[in-house]
């Protein structure tokens, strides 16, 4: 597998207004090369038409395309993998079906973390690091947390939850190998220098 790039874009609809794909376009613009499609509210149908439509997109500006949960839709597309939630199917169950497949994987703990190492995933989001307006009822973990994780599993681990451009070096300082989120990406930062 190749080298993950550093920053990941997680979609969001409602925080992406009225032309979602003009507003993924401007995120890919700014030198994002890796993108989860997390749609959760969409059925299969919709969600595939969708899919197909990022998956152009990506391919032209040279991004992994990621389908939150559902393989079958990754598969349908030839995005690049799946991106599983905690309460999801294990990270061995997608590999043993689709080996060629990046499979990332949602962690809060650090018994998670362990777990997905275990489970052969290849990366996962370890957060919310911060306070997060996307799960404002979610308790930070904190950047000592954060340190204990990525310290104690040699996946990737990316921060998530409540990440600004300025609290990126935070992360790298505490041991992330790179940072995801939804609305960081929307705001205007100095982005082409950390990707």
């Amino acid at each position: 597998m190749k080298e993950l790039p550093r920053l990941y874009a997680i979609t969001d609809r409602r925080k992406y207004g009225k032309d979602f794909l003009g507003t993924l376009e401007g995120i890919l613009k700014k030198g994002v090369k890796m993108i989860q499609l997390r749609e959760k509210d969409l059925g299969g149908r919709e969600l595939y038409d969708l899919a197909k439509e990022v998956r152009e997109l990506t391919r032209r500006y040279g991004a992994l395309l990621l389908i939150n949960e559902r393989f079958d839709v990754a598969v349908a597309v030839e995005a690049d993998g799946v991106h599983l939630p905690e309460e999801s199917f294990p990270p061995s169950v997608v590999k043993k079906l689709f080996p060629e497949l990046i499979v990332g994987f949602s962690a809060h703990s650090l018994e998670a973390a362990r777990r997905a190492q275990d489970e052969g995933a290849d990366f996962i989001t370890f957060g919310p690091v911060f306070k997060t307006s996307s799960h404002p009822e979610a308790k930070p973990v904190g950047t000592m947390e954060l340190k204990r994780v990525t310290s104690e599993v040699s996946l990737p681990v990316y921060a998530l939850g409540g990440i600004t451009w300025d609290r990126i070096k935070l992360c790298y300082k505490n041991g992330a190998y790179g940072v995801a989120g939804i609305t960081m990406f929307l705001q205007d930062g100095n982005e082409g220098a950390h990707s």
